[in-house]
C-alpha cells in the first residue's frame, strides 16, 4: 500500500539519537552511528520525530510501505522495556529492580515504621521502593516508572532532613541528583523521556534553600512543558539547618 512514512537522510544525520527518544513507537534505532527506520510497520507516519531532529534529516514522504501495525508496536515496546531494565553498561549494580516492603501493625492497628534491632534499639525502616536512585542511572522506561508518583530530590536533602524516608520517599519512586554538579540539560532530557514513555501520576520535588538547587526545579518544569505532559506538581524547600521552610 502507498502511504505516508518517514524518510531519514543518512548524510544529514549526526547520530544524536534525539529522534529515537521522540518516536513513541520505537520505529527508529541508532545503527552504526546513524538513525534508521527499523520497520515500516512501526511507523505511523505522523512525524513526531521531525521536530526533534536538529539537522533536518527526517521528512515525511509517500511510498509503497507495509501498513502500520499497532499490535506489533505494543509488543516491541514491551520487549524494549524488558531489555532496558538493565543498562547497556552491563554493571549488575545498575539493574532496575523493585523493592518489596511489608508493613507491620501493632495491637491498635497502627502501622509500625520502626523495628527493634539486636541491641534492643528501635530503628526506622527504609521506605525505598526501587533501585537505582541516581537520575543518571535510572532507565527512563523501567517498568516501575509506569503509574508512579515521583520524588525528585536534590542529593543534600536526604542528609539535611531527618525524616526523609517517612515524609518523602514512602509511596514514591525516588530519583536523586545534584543540580550544581550535574548537567541540568541532561536532567531535562531524562525527565522528558520518563514523562513521554510512562503514565506519571505526580511529581514532588524536594530541594535545598541554596540558589544552585533551583536547577532541578527548572529541569522538571521545562520537561513538562516541552513534553506537553503536565502532571500534579508540588515542591518542598529545606533549609541548611534541616527544617522545612516552604511547601509549594
Amino acid at each position: 500500500m502507498k502511504r505516508k512514512i518517514i524518510s531519514i537522510d543518512e548524510n544529514k544525520c549526526n547520530g544524536c539519537g534525539l529522534c529515537v527518544k521522540a518516536c513513541h513507537e520505537g520505529a527508529i534505532e541508532l545503527i552504526n552511528g546513524k538513525a534508521k527506520l527499523v520497520s515500516d510497520q512501526y511507523c505511523d507516519g505522523l512525524g513526531d520525530c521531525l521536530p526533534a531532529c536538529p539537522t533536518d534529516a527526517i521528512k515525511i514522504i509517500e511510498r509503497e510501505a507495509e501498513g502500520y501495525n499497532e499490535e506489533a508496536v505494543k509488543r516491541r515496546i514491551e520487549e524494549s522495556k524488558k531489555k532496558q531494565d538493565s543498562l547497556a553498561c552491563g554493571c549488575p549494580g545498575t539493574m532496575a529492580k523493585m523493592i518489596q516492603r511489608s508493613s507491620r501493625q501493632n495491637e491498635e492497628g497502627n502501622i509500625i515504621v520502626a523495628k527493634e534491632n539486636l541491641l534492643g534499639e528501635y530503628k526506622t525502616e527504609s521506605e525505598l521502593r526501587q533501585w537505582p536512585v541516581q537520575i543518571k542511572l535510572i532507565n527512563g522506561r523501567a517498568s516501575y516508572l509506569d503509574n508512579a508518583d515521583l520524588l525528585i530530590a536534590a542529593d543534600c536533602t536526604a542528609y539535611a532532613y531527618a525524616d526523609f524516608h517517612k515524609d518523602f520517599i514512602k509511596g514514591r519512586i525516588t530519583m536523586v541528583g545534584c543540580p550544581k554538579l550535574d548537567d541540568n540539560e541532561y536532567y531535562k532530557e531524562k525527565f522528558i523521556e520518563i514523562l513521554s514513555s510512562n503514565n506519571i501520576r505526580s511529581i514532588k520535588v524536594v530541594r535545598m534553600s541554596v540558589p544552585c538547587c533551583t536547577g532541578i526545579v527548572n529541569s522538571v518544569k521545562r520537561a513538562m512543558l516541552e513534553s506537553n505532559v503536565i502532571v500534579p506538581y508540588s515542591e518542598v524547600i529545606i533549609d541548611t539547618d534541616g527544617k522545612i521552610i516552604k511547601e509549594i
